[in-house]
């Protein structure tokens, strides 16, 4: 390179138009830098996707935690209540014979015969009475009792001093209930 061209590659230089040899190795290391941190940031949103990602599993995975364990508790609950109320069906169906069995006790005779077939009634009345009993089986209390919709099923009312308002008067037909749940409620005359 001839004076002339050194000296307008100096001016160039110093008015920025060319870069220096030591701008040139600064540009090149700069570059290199410019790269790493390209890398780094490309890496911390990868590490920011993958814990993002990380955490909607976690999410999903306590959710399906928490649905799991409502699951056996309610079915825990519902195995017990079907346990605790197992014989209601057939308690349903043995009321009818029940109340028959009733009736026909309350048949007088003078017949020998027929006052022994009332005592076998008698005793296997007791037993079904004592089956159902051992199941959690209960009449419900209706005369002089108040009156009560969830227990009693008001067929009549009638107008008695001797009673209060809104108490049983008389029983029409017997009332059940197994545990806590009512099978059947009272029929019952009311005082009004």
């Amino acid at each position: 390179m001839n004076q002339e061209e050194q000296f307008n590659r100096e001016v160039e230089e110093e008015n920025g138009q060319i870069p220096s040899s030591e701008e040139a190795e600064n540009h090149g290391q700069d570059s290199e830098e410019a790269s790493a941190e390209t890398e780094l940031t490309a890496e911390q949103q990868r590490i920011s996707e993958l814990e993002k990602l990380l955490e909607e599993s976690n999410q999903r995975l306590m959710r399906v935690q928490a649905d799991y364990d409502n699951f056996r508790r309610r079915t825990r609950e519902e195995q017990a209540a079907s346990l605790k109320y197992k014989s209601m069906s057939l308690i349903e169906q043995l009321l009818p014979a029940m109340d028959n069995f009733e009736r026909a006790l309350q048949f007088e005779s003078d017949n020998e015969q027929t006052s022994n077939l009332l005592a076998g009634m008698n005793m296997v009345y007791r037993q079904i009475q004592e089956a159902c009993k051992n199941e959690g089986l209960e009449q419900i209390e209706t005369i002089g009792q108040l009156f009560d919709p969830h227990l009693h099923q008001a067929v009549m009312q009638v107008e008695d001093e001797s009673f209060e308002k809104n108490t049983v008067v008389e029983e029409l037909q017997k009332g059940y209930r197994l545990k806590d749940r009512v099978v059947r409620p009272a029929m019952v005359k009311v005082n009004a």
